[in-house]
């Protein structure tokens, strides 16, 4: 191996150096319990209300409109069975998504359809864009909650969330957004999107896996997702991860302040979409121009991505075939066959999520190392083979 590249970003991030600082004092000094009635636990409890506090500015939100969790899959699955719980109250037992949202969404809304609900999965169109006429018509007086995506993880297509909550609102529904790959990545001002819930996920902009959030609007009164203690306004049970919520608040601070240096991270995406698709029988998956700035999804015909995999990480180089929550799957992703990508063709696509930590030299090795990679994996390949035939003849 004469390089590394960790071009997999998407799917975690490592832990960065200021966030394991600002967290070392709660291992060490602010050890307390935030809910203790003595010194030690006002100390835990200042630095828990600063880290909503921080986080909170970030995002613009108000403090105690921020429920902390264990990751996104948990605050997906709370934000829907919550809202589901609150709106069958008032006789609304349908939900509207999307087929292309992360599963954490897509299997939370397949367990609320055993129990009565009524789901409706909207198309997008082949950039991965939600159809807005049938969203739309979707959305019946019996619809509880409206839920897609801000980003998706797979091809990185971004979504006018603005836009779906508004029209949600205006039919009495509740809105929600995965924000899990979108927080740090796009600008998010919680006091003009106008959802009623967002979701993020610590470990996707360098804080530690295991600390999540659900950003819950002021008035929005969902069902408790762990009843317990006093903890979350009653809503979450359970001691706070202290550490990681710390953690968590340097990250989005540095998440949020590096937003501007995303136009070099784009560079860097543009030219490995231009290079790879000098590769003959390559396809872009997902809209060129509107997609997070550190997403390239690349399909190469006549191969298997896993195959292009295995040949990537034995030349130092970390990347993926979709979404990291589903890669023991063998089925073609489902965002690709949604947005119009043949079974075939959909086995050889693979993700490179890049960052502002990726390199000019990586881009260049990453060009480098590929296209010998799909050319020798095609010369053992039956399909290109067959292909060959067929072109001749």
């Amino acid at each position: 191996m004469s390089r590394f590249v960790y071009a997999d970003n998407a799917a975690t991030t490592p832990v960065s150096p200021e966030v394991i600082e600002a967290m070392a004092p709660c291992f060490s000094e602010v050890w307390g319990n935030p809910s203790s009635q003595h010194g030690k636990g006002y100390e835990a409890k200042a630095a828990l209300d600063d880290a909503r506090s921080r986080i909170a500015s970030c995002l613009g939100c108000r403090p105690d409109e921020i429920y902390f969790t264990s990751c996104g899959t948990e605050s997906d699955s709370w934000a829907i069975k919550g809202a589901a719980a609150l709106m069958k109250k008032k006789g609304r037992t349908h939900i509207v998504t999307t087929k292309i949202e992360h599963h954490a969404v897509l299997h939370t809304c397949r367990a609320l359809e055993k129990e009565g609900f009524e789901v409706t999965y909207v198309d997008v169109d082949s950039d991965g864009i939600v159809k807005m006429d049938e969203l739309d018509a979707a959305i019946t007086d019996k619809t509880a909650l409206v839920a897609v995506m801000y980003a998706n993880n797979e091809i990185g297509t971004v979504q006018p969330i603005r836009e779906i909550a508004k029209l949600a609102k205006s039919r009495g529904a509740l809105s929600f957004t995965d924000a899990v790959q979108a927080v740090g990545n796009l600008e998010i001002d919680l006091s003009t999107l106008g959802v009623d819930m967002l979701a993020m996920s610590g470990h996707k902009i360098h804080a530690p896996k295991g600390i999540g959030l659900l950003y819950v609007r002021r008035g929005v009164r969902i069902a408790n997702l762990i009843d317990g203690g006093g903890q979350e306004k009653r809503k979450r049970g359970g001691t706070e991860n202290l550490p990681y919520i710390v953690g968590l608040a340097k990250a989005v601070e540095i998440a949020v302040a590096r937003i501007p240096e995303l136009d070099k991270v784009r560079e860097k995406r543009d030219r490995l979409i231009d290079g790879l698709l000098r590769i003959p029988y390559s396809t872009l998956n997902g809209s060129r121009e509107n997609r997070l700035a550190g997403n390239v999804n690349i399909g190469f015909e006549f191969v298997e991505g896993e195959s292009i995999l295995m040949w990537l990480d034995m030349a130092g180089i970390c990347a993926s075939t979709g979404s990291a929550c589903s890669s023991a799957s063998l089925d073609a992703s489902h965002v690709l066959l949604a947005i119009g990508v043949p079974h075939e063709k959909a086995h050889g696509s693979i993700r490179l999520s890049i960052s502002h930590e990726t390199t000019d030299e990586d881009v260049d090795y990453i060009l480098e190392t590929l296209p010998p990679i799909i050319e020798r994996l095609r010369e053992l390949s039956p399909l290109w083979e067959d292909h060959l035939k067929t072109k001749r003849n």
